[in-house]
């Protein structure tokens, strides 16, 4: 039902304002622009917006730049470093056992936020710190949606019958110290993406346009690879949901086992981290869903606290180390985490 709600959602220089609509369900989108978030545990929340500026400047000439007040203290974990070594050892233990290929095990971080807190100073401070191709800001209170996300990864975009999905395994310091483990991690997820396309592209349409390819992001290197279809006749997001999510790169191989092995190791639900965060132009057929990486969220728990979360992860593998392993979570949280809490320049 159409309700009358306050908010926006910003993805590079498209800026979404006035939202008329709430779903939470991706069947029969009416025609609109929605702003969409998917949590890991399949839980949707589309918003649709009644204005689009598709070519915004990121502030309107002379109003004040929103602030951010940086976060004091440490960050908990739902996972130590103790848990998690522990958890890395159980993921080899089950491919020892045949039962999984690669698991990728999460954290997730939190801190305590004032009421007062605006994410639009974080989303400011992570565009001038930590810029990324696939970047995404929602704010819709009404709908319980308060995100922000420096994305990388690309996990469906698609233009007409054309889908595509650009996976990242594989994540180092520099191009010289990734690991054979990573390049054989990404093309194991690069199987299953082709599979989970092939289940709703045309027969023969699906390819790998690029394998382990280096893409450069401040402060580390990834493994990209971008595999594309063409969509059978009648197929929409109820069917292209149902084929690929949750990502691939994000929960692992086999897919059904791999999501055990999360479901038994991780404590807390992963929420929008690991989700897709993103926007379906139902008018054009066109759309940009990211994996949601590299991402904060807001929460109150039960007692009304409010929280600001931040997850971060690595792929499990046979050839992993456990402490190598923690050291990725580190490498992928360091940055972002080091920018709203004061200790990363931008």
């Amino acid at each position: 039902m159409e309700a009358s709600v306050r908010g926006h959602a910003r993805f590079g220089s498209l800026l979404a304002t006035d939202p008329v609509e709430v779903r939470h369900d991706l069947a029969d989108l009416p025609g609109g622009f929605w702003a969409v978030v998917v949590t890991f545990e399949g839980a949707v929340t589309a918003v649709r917006f009644r204005t689009v500026d598709r070519y915004a400047a990121e502030a309107a000439p002379g109003a004040p730049s929103p602030k951010w007040s940086p976060l004091e203290g440490e960050w908990g974990t739902s996972l130590d470093h103790a848990a998690y070594l522990d958890g890395v050892r159980e993921v080899r233990r089950r491919i020892a056992a045949g039962t999984v290929y690669q698991v990728n095990l999460c954290r997730v971080l939190s801190h305590e936020l004032t009421d007062d807190a605006d994410l639009d100073g974080l989303a400011a401070l992570l565009g001038a710190g930590n810029p990324a191709p696939h970047a995404g800001r929602i704010h819709v209170p009404e709908a319980g949606l308060d995100v922000v996300s420096a994305s990388p990864e690309a996990y469906l975009l698609r233009a007409g019958n054309r889908l595509e999905s650009r996976p990242i395994k594989g994540t180092a310091s520099s191009p010289e110290t990734m690991l054979p483990k990573d390049y054989a991690e990404n093309v194991m997820i690069v199987d299953l993406v082709r599979n989970d396309l092939s289940h709703v592209c045309r027969e023969g349409t699906v390819r790998v346009d690029r394998l382990c390819g280096i893409e450069r992001h401040p402060g580390l290197v990834h493994l990209v690879s971008d595999v594309v279809g063409e969509l059978r006749p009648g197929v929409d997001w109820p069917e292209i949901m149902a084929a690929t999510f949750p990502p691939g790169s994000v929960s692992g191989a086999p897919k059904h086992t791999a999501l055990q092995a999360i479901s038994d190791l991780e404590p807390v639900p992963r929420g929008p981290y690991c989700g897709a965060i993103g926007w379906i132009d139902a008018d054009d057929g066109r759309a940009e869903l990211a994996v949601g990486i590299r991402t904060f969220w807001a929460e109150k728990d039960a007692s009304g606290r409010r929280w600001l979360r931040f997850g971060t992860g690595a792929g499990i593998t046979w050839g992993s180390d456990p402490e190598q392993e923690w050291g990725e979570t580190q490498v992928k949280s360091g940055r972002l985490v080091g920018l709203a809490s004061g200790r990363v320049e931008t």
